[in-house]
Formats: C-alpha cells, structure tokens, sequence
C-alpha cells in the first residue's frame, strides 16, 4: 500500500446543484424563528421551507445557533449603525440634544423596519429574544446594543441632568420595551380598534410615539 503524504483532508464543499444564497436561507429563518422560536424551529423546517437539504444551511451555516445569531446580527447591526449615525447627526449640531431629537433618532431605525415583511419578523423576532436562552441572548444584545445603548444613555443624561444615570437606564429600558412590544404587533390594537385598521397591521404616526416616550424621559423623578 502506497502512503500518501503531506495530502490534507479536503473540507466537505457546497452540495452539488443547490444554487440558494445565503440570503435566501436567513430570510426563511428570519420568519421561522420570529413564528417559532428558537426551541420550536428546526434546520429542517428551514429547508423546507427554502426547499434545500438542510446540508446546505450546516455548510453556511454550522449549527442552529449559528444561524440565529447571523439572523439577529443582519438586521440588529444596521438599528444599531442608525441609530449611531443620528446620535452623530444630532451631536454634530449641537452640544446640548433635545430629549425629542434624541428619541426620534433612537426609535426612527425600529418602526422602519415595520415597512417589509421582512422587518416585521425581524422585530417579531426581537420582541421574543427575552424567552430565548439566556446565554445565547444576552450575548446578542451585549454584542449589537451596548455601544448605541451607552452612549444615547449619555445624551440623554446631557439633556435631562437632573436625573440620574441609574434612571435614564431604566427609563430607556421602558421605551425599548413598549417599542418592541408595539412595534412587532403582538398586542391586540386590531382587535380592539379595528375600525382603525383597514389594513394588516396598526399604524404608528412616529411623531406620536416621539411625543409619549419623550413624556416618559422626562418625566418627574419619583426618587
């Protein structure tokens, strides 16, 4: 027997005759996982829905932790590079923000997303991040977040000095968690307002959801 030597072991390549993008693979996720959750969806729903072997989503992909973690980066990344770019936007014209300004440009990049399919299970999906598992999705938002988190958290402080770190945190918490909760349309606004509704899906005026949450910033310390 002839020893072969110095040859490596070739990496199992792309299976033959799929020609679906990775792009194609995440958008199903993206609805699967949103639907779903992350314990209800499986890799072979996934294919199935794309109609691909699920060899295909391992070869991108690895593992099902993996693609949620690619699904959630995609999407939290570009809120996150927005929401950024508008603090610098506002930072650039003035050293003392406007509380309004700051939320605008803080919830602006979420309800646009609202304006795809795509975006709506994206923040579906969001809304549900807090049943996932706990070392899976506080790695998440620590990854996407706490750069634009912190530093809006010193803006405001900029804008609302009396009040106390401790309290924009918790104040910011509060808006992010009724946006996610409006804003992935897993209330009951259409059942209980229908006739506000011709369409699938409430709309939100951004201007109003400025003007509550701005109210909630500024709000009199109970402290």
């Amino acid at each position: 027997m002839v020893e072969i030597v110095g040859q490596r072991r070739k990496r199992p390549g792309r299976p033959e005759g799929q020609t679906h993008s990775r792009e194609d693979i995440l958008d199903a996720s993206e609805i699967l996982f949103a639907e779903l959750g992350y314990a209800g969806t499986s890799l072979r729903y996934v294919a199935e829905r794309v109609d691909i072997t699920t060899a295909l989503i391992t070869y991108y992909f690895g593992s099902k932790e993996n693609l949620f973690r690619e699904v959630f980066l995609r999407k939290g990344r570009e809120i996150a590079k927005s929401r950024m770019q508008g603090l610098a936007a506002i930072l650039a014209e003035t050293d003392a923000p406007q509380v309004e300004d700051l939320v605008r440009a803080f919830l602006a990049p979420s309800i646009k997303l609202r304006e795809t399919r795509q975006g709506l299970a994206f923040l579906r999906l969001h809304s549900r991040l807090h049943m996932e598992p706990e070392a899976l999705s506080y790695e998440l938002r620590r990854e996407v977040y706490d750069e634009s988190t912190r530093a809006y958290a010193t803006a405001f402080l900029a804008a609302l000095p009396e009040l106390t770190e401790a309290t924009v945190y918790r104040r910011m918490s509060l808006m992010i968690g009724a946006y996610l909760y409006a804003f992935s349309d897993t209330n009951r606004l259409e059942e209980l307002v229908p006739e506000q509704s011709p369409t699938p899906g409430i709309f939100y005026d951004l201007d109003e959801i400025v003007a509550f949450a701005s109210a909630g910033m500024r709000a009199k310390s109970v402290a």
